[in-house]
């Protein structure tokens, strides 16, 4: 009877870590005041890779395609886990697609994209984009999730005056009920809406930063977001120490685990 007492608590012992779920808006293909305008692939790689050297997914928006690979191969050297990396590139309203600037010595550095990265057990998960609904005129929208949509993420249009300015912002509301019938667990990205505007996505969930504090620099507003279930965020961190490094701060989030099987650490 008393060594059946000792026994340890299984269940207790048995949870598995909470997941790190980063989000940021790298602002690297178009806009020549921030500081990853025009840097290399490697370049862009190495900034997003050294913040997430703990995380378990990535969410990343206004990044560039042609970095996707160099993006997997640092993750996975300075993590020692498999990691997949999908992107979805922007197109303009024609069709033709929303290029990066080329880097410092003229190379290519692919399509402005939202990105999904995700430290996978054994072999390459499936990643898969989903279209948004856009203005007709304005660039076309996507969403990147798991296949199991357990993480999604994605870029809203921006609310300029050459996408979605109207009164009512109505395309990103489109969006956001898009984005929030699609993800079925952690979701997240730049929903260019402020928590007022986006007051649909806290219903039945938890924000990684219930004080709402800004996010976007320029700004300083809050527009980044990381969504899970009620009672499965555990722990939220806003870095400012990298406001130089973007026009977006990047938003860390720990959630209770899913079922969806990640790299072991």
């Amino acid at each position: 009877m008393i060594a059946g007492l000792l026994l340890p608590n299984l269940s207790v012992q048995a949870q598995p870590p909470p997941l790190h779920v980063m989000t940021w808006n790298v602002c690297a293909g178009t806009n020549a005041g921030c500081a990853l305008f025009r840097r290399s692939n490697a370049e862009l790689a190495w900034h997003v890779a050294v913040l997430a050297t703990e995380a378990d997914v990535v969410f990343l928006q206004e990044f560039c395609t042609d970095a996707d690979a160099d993006l997997e191969r640092e993750l996975e050297r300075r993590t020692g886990r498999n990691w997949s990396v999908r992107s979805a590139g922007l197109k303009y309203s024609d069709g033709s697609p929303y290029q990066c600037l080329p880097d410092r010595n003229g190379r290519p550095r692919g399509v402005l994209s939202v990105t999904l990265a995700v430290a996978v057990a054994g072999a390459d998960t499936g990643l898969v984009v989903h279209a948004l609904t856009s203005p007709p005129w304005g660039p076309r929208r996507y969403a990147v999730c798991t296949a199991d949509r357990a993480f999604c993420t994605a870029h809203f249009s921006s609310g300029s005056s050459y996408d979605d300015r109207q009164k009512g912002r109505p395309y990103r509301h489109i969006q956001l009920r898009e984005l929030f019938k699609l993800g079925r667990g952690v979701i997240g990205g730049d929903l260019n809406l402020v928590p007022r505007d986006a007051a649909g996505a806290y219903k039945g969930r938890d924000e990684c930063d219930p004080r709402r504090r800004w996010t976007y620099v320029t700004r300083k507003r809050k527009i980044d977001y990381v969504f899970a279930g009620e009672g499965r965020v555990r722990k939220c961190f806003v870095d400012y120490a990298r406001s130089t490094w973007s026009d977006h701060v990047p938003l860390h989030a720990w959630v209770r685990a899913g079922s969806t099987p990640l790299a072991p650490r």
